[in-house]
């Protein structure tokens, strides 16, 4: 059950199975958050009654910007994204990294550098809305390919969010969380809080419901890349994870 208390946050499924975010950081008003494509998440708002102010980009890849320039020209907005990847950010307003913030309304997001998915990939996290919007750095039970970053990149990356508070939502950008834990039990077969997430999450896709968001807290109780112990352990399982 949504807490009454937070902002809303409303999931826009697009594509094969990404999800882009609305933040309504106030009344009427919302950011936008890695919009593969434009068309849906522009009829998302109106049906909602928000206007898009802004847009976050957490890396360059096609299916985070696709939307960009389209929703840029439809609603003025300003596009904020990594400043290690500036060039790649169509439409780019501003560019951040990491310790600087992002003020939206009330709530002020940090913006975190957890270069490992793509080299210059951030994050934004809003305490007050007790929100991470980590694009594909962090899954329900997975992190991202290493695509131009190190098991060391990752470690470090993964490391800065584990010190966020266990109770911070996850939205991250994809509905991976089947395939994710399949892999996960096969590294910790005996961790019961996983083998129960696995039961609850395999009911929910049957059922077709979406598994994200998700804390922090289940993830440090059954992620097995957050629970490495350092970055070769960690690297050991994102190879295993390529080819499972």
């Amino acid at each position: 059950m949504a807490d009454p208390a937070l902002p809303d946050v409303i999931r826009v499924p697009v594509l094969a199975d990404n999800y882009v975010w609305l933040f309504a950081y106030a009344p009427a008003r919302c950011a936008v958050i890695d919009p593969a494509v434009a068309d849906p998440v522009l009829a998302a708002a109106a049906e909602a009654g928000l206007a898009i102010t802004h847009i976050l980009n957490t890396h360059w890849h096609p299916d985070h910007v696709g939307g960009n320039a389209a929703i840029k020209a439809a609603t003025g907005c300003t596009i904020v994204g990594p400043a290690r990847e500036a060039a790649k950010i169509p439409g780019l307003d501003r560019a951040v990294d990491h310790g600087d913030t992002v003020r939206l309304g009330d709530h002020e997001g940090q913006v975190l550098f957890v270069g490992a998915h793509t080299a210059g990939h951030i994050a934004y996290h809003f305490p007050s809305a007790r929100a991470l919007f980590c694009g594909d750095t962090l899954f329900a039970m997975g992190c991202g390919r290493l695509f131009e970053g190190t098991p060391e990149d990752m470690f470090a990356a993964l490391a800065k969010l584990k010190a966020l508070p266990p109770d911070t939502r996850v939205f991250c950008a994809h509905e991976y969380t089947l395939a994710n834990a399949r892999f996960a039990i096969t590294v910790e077969p005996d961790n019961a809080a996983l083998m129960a997430r696995f039961a609850a999450v395999q009911a929910a896709r049957a059922r077709n419901e979406p598994t994200v968001p998700f804390t922090l807290a289940d993830e440090l109780a059954t992620n097995p890349f957050v629970r490495a112990r350092d970055a070769a352990e960690l690297g050991e399982r994102r190879r295993a994870k390529d080819v499972f």
